[in-house]
């Protein structure tokens, strides 16, 4: 299955948290888009590895009509090495997505700095018709997508663009919630971190508005590019 847009994470639930309005948007103009999580989430102080599945499944729904999988390669301990570049080449192969969403280049859990890097050199690597691949024993093709971007996580970063997902901010709130263990819920009993309070929402929502206030729009979702994005004309930045 050919996708034109396939979003990576860490962490089953950043992709919910930092991009999921613009999946939304661009599932609604008809795009084919998928999500593959590194891990399972199983290292957070909250939920459980089985439950973390579960609202995955739930958010995915909320997301729209798309494939998700896992990679479980292992929360807080995986590198960027070969075998989980092979990993995600196959993934790469699989999907032939134009256009990779990936975890912001730096930022507060170490995790997602390293899942930006193994992603963004495992799309280059994917191109290389001498890295061989197969998946249930059928070798697959070379293929390298034409973007990669990064989204912006907890810390702050200087967009490269912002999406307007003023009509995407409800869905992306929900797909969100859907995470009932990890965010804010008043009849949990489950430990507090630092993304399972009323604050915490409040900061998203204060965020996308930032990113929305700089295009003119009431919320947005912002990117970089680690190379000068193309386009035909200036009508396609308008």
């Amino acid at each position: 299955m050919k996708l034109d847009i396939l979003a990576f994470a860490a962490h089953p639930d950043d992709i919910e948290l930092a991009c999921s309005g613009t999946l939304i948007k661009h599932i609604k103009n008809g795009s084919k888009v998928g999500i593959i999580d590194l891990t399972e989430g199983e290292l957070g102080s909250r939920g459980s590895r089985e439950l973390r599945y579960e609202e995955a499944a739930n958010a995915t729904k909320i997301i729209g009509n798309i494939v998700r999988e896992n990679l479980n390669l292992g929360d807080g301990f995986f590198e960027v090495e070969e075998k989980s570049m092979m990993k995600v080449i196959e993934m790469i192969r699989k999907y032939q997505p134009d256009i990779i969403l990936c975890n912001a280049i730096s930022d507060r859990h170490p995790d997602h700095g390293r899942g930006s890097e193994l992603v963004k050199r495992a799309a280059f690597l994917s191109g290389l018709l001498k890295i061989e691949t197969s998946i249930d024993g059928k070798s697959q093709e070379k293929w390298r997508p034409k973007q990669v971007f990064h989204y912006i996580q907890d810390e702050y970063i200087e967009p490269d663009f912002v999406i307007d997902i003023s009509d995407e901010m409800e869905g992306k709130m929900k797909s969100i919630l859907a995470y009932s263990s990890q965010f804010f819920n008043p009849e949990s009993k489950e430990p507090q971190t630092p993304i399972s309070s009323q604050e915490f929402m409040d900061f998203l929502d204060g965020r996308a508005r930032q990113f929305g206030r700089t295009i003119g729009a009431k919320h947005g979702e912002g990117f970089t590019s680690s190379n000068p994005v193309s386009v035909k004309s200036l009508n396609d930045i308008l």
